[in-house]
């Protein structure tokens, strides 16, 4: 299994590959990836990376921590997206109601 535990920011950047610059707060600590250097502010967002940036790279632990964090997410989407839409059945319905009274 690859390291998982937060790291502050300054060693990330010693392990990163690119020269892309991260803009993460001195105070804060950060999941980073062990195969591309990448901070994440939260493991969730670093196993949904890992699974899909680097999936050929990843063990088993890493493959079940993604399949976790990539169902939590589709359910949270699924949330929102019956979320926004009574929200624009409310504001169509809202609108035909004004309509019909002017």
């Amino acid at each position: 299994m690859t390291d998982t535990a937060t790291q502050p920011v300054a060693d990330t950047a010693a392990t990163r590959t690119d020269d892309t610059a991260y803009d993460v707060p001195a105070d804060a600590t950060a999941h980073t990836c062990s195969y591309c250097g990448r901070p994440f502010a939260r493991e969730s967002w670093l196993a949904l990376h890992r699974g899909l940036a680097h999936p050929n790279e990843l063990d088993d632990e890493e493959i079940e921590a993604f399949r976790a964090a990539h169902d939590e997410e589709e359910e949270s989407l699924s949330t929102f997206r019956l979320q926004a839409l009574g929200a624009l059945v409310l504001i169509y319905f809202g609108f035909l109601m004004v309509y019909a009274l002017v």
